[in-house]
């Protein structure tokens, strides 16, 4: 990024593995007959493949590239989850997605597993034609990895439903004779993809967020009416936010990209910022707008703060100026684990990325069913599935968030809290409980084989 957050502090532990298995080790405090073997099971993914291959570019050079695929856990079923292409991406990143991924399928109740997958690459310093060489070659790399019952990818940072098209094409060209449309989610609808895929991820944020205020946590905002939304990060996620949080009558004072940030005390018009940024390249000089960075917009004054961009904005040394009533995580990590203590403290929620940005993988589950069945459902009827979905993920989760707040829960026996957090789990916490709970009965259920 352009416009970076200041490094956390230097004692800040921000290993992408480290912070997954301190959330499991906080989650599992309160899981009562959690057996050492299957955590050991848990916290390790399934199988890891690591690729690299040459492509040739348009100036007639050859650069080679590394790829990963990391699938977590297949216990509910084939392993789902995007790929991203970016020059700062590592295996262990890629791990920790996964599992996340593995803990936002059981929470939302979807019959997949968690996987991630990325190519280590400059996606803005490449053509489309250098692109798509990069997407087939890392396909055909991954042609019995990936699977419509096996491993599904779909869109992440910096690809798109075109990756996923070539994704397809070229999988659909390996395996031929097959209905091979369930392989890839977040395609074009013209080839099998779903009506609202593109907007699912940004549009269950607001349904996430527009169910938690309904049970009145936060007395004088009971709704999205009125309240005042900063988001980091008007891309794909961010944007889609923007415009649902502007329909349901929110005020947006405040947007960024990886350029940096602009804010209006009296509300932006998230079209007029989409139309500005199309034409500009960034939201940075909009007219009547003031210029500030991403560092800035995390400490703005509001009711709501989304994080739709990378992982650790928010950390131990930033999280004290955090001054939003409520984080909605739009992106995956964007919160530390020490951060979240401080928020915690300071009677900030936050609804975890497993919970807020589940809605991309509820419609794309809804798109591989679709793709089985060679059907296509109407836009109502998957905004109708979406909206029940989240709207149920949040009631589960705050439902056994107040099990704890009157003391029906407790931490199991011998085992406390966590040195910094307070007596009752946030909701990471409880949503990280019921998911880790859904996936070890499950487990169970099916038996150890052999």
């Amino acid at each position: 990024m352009a416009d970076e957050n200041p490094d956390p502090p230097a004692g800040e532990n921000l290993d992408p593995i480290a912070i997954s298995e301190q959330q499991f080790d906080q989650a599992s405090r309160y899981i009562r007959g959690l057996k050492r073997g299957l955590i050991g099971f848990l916290k390790q993914p399934k199988r890891i493949n690591i690729v690299n291959f040459p492509i040739e570019l348009d100036d007639g050079s050859v650069q080679s590239f590394q790829g990963y695929r990391v699938v977590h856990n297949r216990v509910f079923g084939p392993g789902k989850g995007g790929i991203r292409y970016h020059p700062d991406v590592t295996v262990d990143e890629v791990i920790s997605l996964a599992k996340l991924m593995t803990w936002k399928c059981a929470l939302v109740n979807i019959p997949f597993g968690g996987a991630k997958g990325a190519v280590v690459c400059k996606p803005k310093e490449l053509s489309e034609k250098e692109l798509r060489r990069i997407t087939r070659r890392f396909t055909s790399e991954m042609f019995d990895v990936f699977g419509p019952h096996t491993d599904i990818p779909a869109p992440d940072l910096y690809t798109s439903e075109q990756t996923m098209a070539w994704i397809f094409d070229t999988y659909d060209i390996l395996h031929p004779g097959y209905n091979n449309r369930p392989v890839v989610t977040g395609k074009p609808i013209a080839m099998g993809g779903s009506y609202g895929r593109y907007e699912a991820t940004g549009q269950g944020c607001v349904l996430a967020a527009q169910r938690f205020l309904s049970k009145a946590l936060l007395p004088e905002q009971q709704d999205l009416a009125g309240a005042r939304v900063v988001i980091q990060g008007f891309g794909d996620v961010g944007s889609v936010a923007a415009q649902a949080f502007f329909r349901e009558g929110a005020k947006i004072i405040a947007v960024s990209d990886s350029q940096g940030g602009i804010l209006r005390e009296d509300g932006l018009d998230p079209a007029e910022v989409q139309t500005f940024k199309a034409e500009h390249g960034s939201v940075v000089g909009m007219p009547d707008t003031m210029t500030i960075t991403n560092a800035e917009l995390l400490e703005l004054d509001c009711d709501i703060l989304m994080p739709a961009a990378l992982s650790n904005q928010i950390h131990s040394g930033n999280a004290n100026n955090v001054k939003a009533r409520l984080v909605v995580e739009g992106a995956n990590n964007p919160t530390t684990p020490a951060a979240d203590a401080i928020l915690a403290k300071k009677g900030i929620y936050v609804l975890p990325d497993i919970l807020a940005n589940a809605g991309g993988v509820t419609v794309s589950y809804y798109e591989w069913v679709q793709n089985q069945a060679n059907e296509q459902w109407d836009p109502d009827r998957i905004a109708e599935g979406l909206k029940r979905k989240m709207y149920t993920a949040v009631d589960t989760v705050f439902s056994r968030w107040q099990s704890f707040v009157v003391g029906e829960e407790t931490p199991v026996e011998g085992e406390t809290a966590g040195e910094e957090g307070p007596g009752t789990p946030d909701f990471r916490t409880v949503a990280l409980i019921i998911a880790i709970e859904r996936v070890t009965e499950a487990t169970l259920m099916r038996g150890i084989w052999p």
